[in-house]
């Protein structure tokens, strides 16, 4: 998936500002766009920070790099997975019975990439509804977790838990404040979201 590189590779905003001209306009208009782009043009327009990462090196390096830009070192995090405790105490984060977390560090069900939004499930969030989990959240995806349409998301988790079926199942699409009133983000919450996206196919 060399488009990855082709569009992000160098990483400096002058690029982001190109492509943001080139795919602009209504998401319905860029059909011609691959399902990936798709996901990264309504992500990044739903105001999701993308950091692509080639291998799991990179993904503990960018990680490291959020925790840097938001001084979040030594502080307490919400994660329920064991497969990412790793990155947290690596970096000396408080992960055992947060009180007042900064973020939470989670994987995710998939990515649909009509909406730009990420699908989580009670395998990832417990039963915590999105306006109870903190305001940043720090997602580690793959690139094959990038589906068309929520529909095929929710089907892509009947086929994986055929036994012990995940609650809970629920979609972040917003993640940043609404300029103005927006009726479409009615009572939903924005949060600080970046999405590190592993590459994987």
């Amino acid at each position: 998936m060399n488009f990855f590189k082709k569009i992000f590779g160098s990483g400096d905003s002058a690029s982001d500002e190109e492509n943001e001209s080139e795919y602009g306009g209504n998401p319905v208009q860029n059909s011609h766009l691959s399902l990936d782009e798709q996901f990264i043009f309504n992500f990044k327009k739903n105001g999701g920070k993308f950091l692509y990462c080639e291998n799991k090196q990179e993904v503990a390096e960018q990680f490291e790099n959020i925790l840097e830009e938001n001084d979040w070192f030594e502080k307490e995090v919400l994660c329920y997975e064991p497969g990412l405790f790793h990155l947290l105490e690596e970096n000396k984060l408080q992960y055992i019975s947060p009180r007042t977390p900064k973020f939470l560090l989670a994987s995710c069900e998939n990515l649909i990439a009509d909406e730009g939004s990420i699908l989580f499930s009670s395998k990832q969030i417990r039963q915590d509804k999105p306006n109870e989990l903190p305001a940043n959240i720090v997602i580690i995806a793959t690139t094959s977790q990038i589906l068309p349409m929520k529909s095929d998301g929710l089907s892509a988790i009947k086929r994986k838990y055929e036994r012990d079926y995940p609650t809970n199942i629920t979609t972040i699409k917003y993640f940043e404040k609404a300029k103005e009133e927006d009726f479409t983000q009615y009572g939903s919450v924005a949060k600080n979201l970046y999405l590190l996206l592993l590459e994987d196919l």
